[in-house]
């Protein structure tokens, strides 16, 4: 702390906000005080049992029993979905059965056992998250390595030559592309690789992290958020409601990009308020910081020559993330997988970087160590969903909910359902997970009600993408982590898109109800 000489009084210390970490800390603390309150219980739940070739029907209390895996068991479970959709793994999540939520005996943690679950939860998050976390610290070694070997500060100095005049269309194209990631395949996390190669590009386009953070990650949450075809939200939920999830894809695109559209104009406003004038931005006092970490680079190449080494590490780099989309989108991919394929792009960056061995070893951990914090913040965050499955509340949280809406008039069931989903996506933040829990419960009382259950698709979409615009827990702070901004910046920015969003939802909710 700073001082002024003799006489002078102390300069008061400016109030800070809470780090990423801290953030996520005062989340758990306070799901650990909820399960204190909030009474256990359970759905039972069905799903295939591949050695058996039946259906294990787990009870609330934990008992398993095993049935034919027909639809006629199925119907007598009320569970009004299509067998062969378990059978062949198109659902391959435990699916509740309606009407069968019961409380169960869980002995509630003592003062001493709730410090111990706490503190036990997160090494246990870390533990979990370990394919996460392996890949995200590998991506940080490899930015290390193109860092050392001057890639990418002749690749910005070529491109600026080409971009001049034409920054917004990096906004639209890189937000437009990962948007479309994101309603088709569930593109999410795999985006941290994103940041690295792009902070650069944004910041020799004369906008701010900021800009970043908003391009990368609203596109993500938005195209998640107006999932169409995304077999891990729109697709698996409409499975477990019984509907045919394209009798709805019109709405669903439209909704989209009138979502995007109103994300992207945002962006673009702020960003080039801040190209036209730095002092706009949000995070004007690392404005300077963030062009010295991201734009000055101790490179082994003279400024303006872009070798052919440098282009081929560029090349290799970027063939990484084409093989990973393929795989996410072809092939099933998870984070193990993409871990393995940019494992190797490392590899093969020792071949073509032209760094030394020494040289390349030192980068490659410098840059493991700059995403250590982003590796910790998923573990923490993975803390959260550990505690609420350990003191069994989800299940209770769902059936609270499920008894509030019934009785209710069509625009009010629909808007109160999404405004549920709100909630729940903020505690539950698996989207098939979320799916498989709450449409055997929600899609029957839409029938009740005279609501077509493609309406509890859309609220159940909307309401978890809305809540990851914010939710601590998401991705957000990983993001975040990402270009060192903290998160009450990014409420400062967000808040006015969240009113925006909040309407445009349930507008099209409204329309739902006239389409279906």
């Amino acid at each position: 702390m700073l001082f002024h000489r003799s006489g002078s009084k102390k300069k008061k210390r400016k109030h800070e906000f809470p780090t990423a970490y801290s953030v996520i800390i005062i989340v758990l603390v306070l799901v650990q005080l909820l399960t204190f309150f909030i009474p256990a219980g359970n759905y039972a739940t069905v799903s295939y049992d591949q050695s058996a070739k039946d259906f294990a029907i787990t009870m609330p209390s934990g008992k398993v029993k095993h049935e034919p895996a027909t639809q006629k068991t199925l119907d007598r479970y009320k569970v009004k979905i299509d067998a062969k959709k378990l059978i062949d793994g198109t659902i391959y999540k435990p699916v509740a059965i309606p009407d069968s939520y019961q409380r169960v005996n869980v002995k509630k943690p003592n003062l001493r056992e709730a410090v111990v679950q706490f503190l036990t939860s997160q090494v246990q998050g870390i533990a979990d998250s370990i394919d996460i976390i392996t890949f995200i610290l590998i991506l940080g070694g490899i930015i290390g390595v193109i860092y050392a070997n001057g890639a990418i500060n002749s690749g910005m100095q070529a491109l600026s030559e080409h971009i001049k005049g034409k920054q917004i269309l990096l906004i639209v194209i890189v937000m437009g592309l990962i948007a479309l990631g994101g309603t088709t395949f569930g593109l999410a996390e795999e985006t941290m690789a994103f940041y690295p190669m792009l902070i650069p590009v944004f910041l020799e386009a004369g906008y701010d992290t900021m800009t970043v953070v908003a391009t990368i990650f609203l596109g993500t949450t938005l195209g998640t958020l107006g999932s169409t075809i995304n077999p891990f939200s729109t697709v698996i939920a409409s499975n477990t409601a019984g509907v045919n999830f394209a009798r709805a894809l019109p709405l669903r695109i439209i909704m989209l990009l009138v979502s995007l559209g109103a994300g992207m104009l945002y962006t673009i406003i702020y960003a080039e308020k801040v190209r036209k004038d730095p002092s706009k931005s949000l995070v004007y006092d690392q404005y300077e910081e963030s062009k010295k970490k991201f734009l000055a680079f101790d490179s082994q190449a003279d400024k303006g020559d872009f070798t052919w080494r440098q282009k081929l590490t560029l090349l290799t780099f970027v063939a990484g993330f084409l093989v990973m989309i393929w795989g996410v989108q072809n092939r099933g991919w998870y984070f193990t997988e993409i871990a393995v394929v940019f494992l190797a792009v490392s590899y093969l960056l020792f071949l073509v970087s032209g760094l030394s061995e020494h040289r390349f070893m030192e980068s490659f951990v410098s840059g493991a160590a700059d995403l250590l914090g982003v590796a910790l913040t998923v573990g923490l965050a993975r803390a959260v969903s550990i505690v609420m499955d350990e003191s069994h509340t989800s299940d209770t949280i769902m059936y609270f909910f499920s008894k509030q809406i019934t009785g209710m008039n069509k625009l009010a069931f629909v808007w109160v359902l999404f405004l549920i989903y709100i909630v729940l996506g903020f505690f539950i933040q698996s989207s098939s997970g979320l799916a498989v829990l709450s449409m055997p419960i929600m899609a029957p009382l839409a029938n009740i009600v005279g609501v077509d259950r493609a309406s509890v698709i859309d609220a159940y979409n909307w309401g978890q993408g809305y809540i990851g615009l914010i939710a601590p827990v998401g991705l957000i702070l990983m993001s975040l982590a990402m270009v060192n901004i903290g998160f009450d910046r990014w409420f400062k920015f967000i808040w006015k898109q969240l009113v925006i969003q909040f309407v445009i939802c349930l507008i099209f909710l409204g329309i739902g109800l006239l389409v279906y």
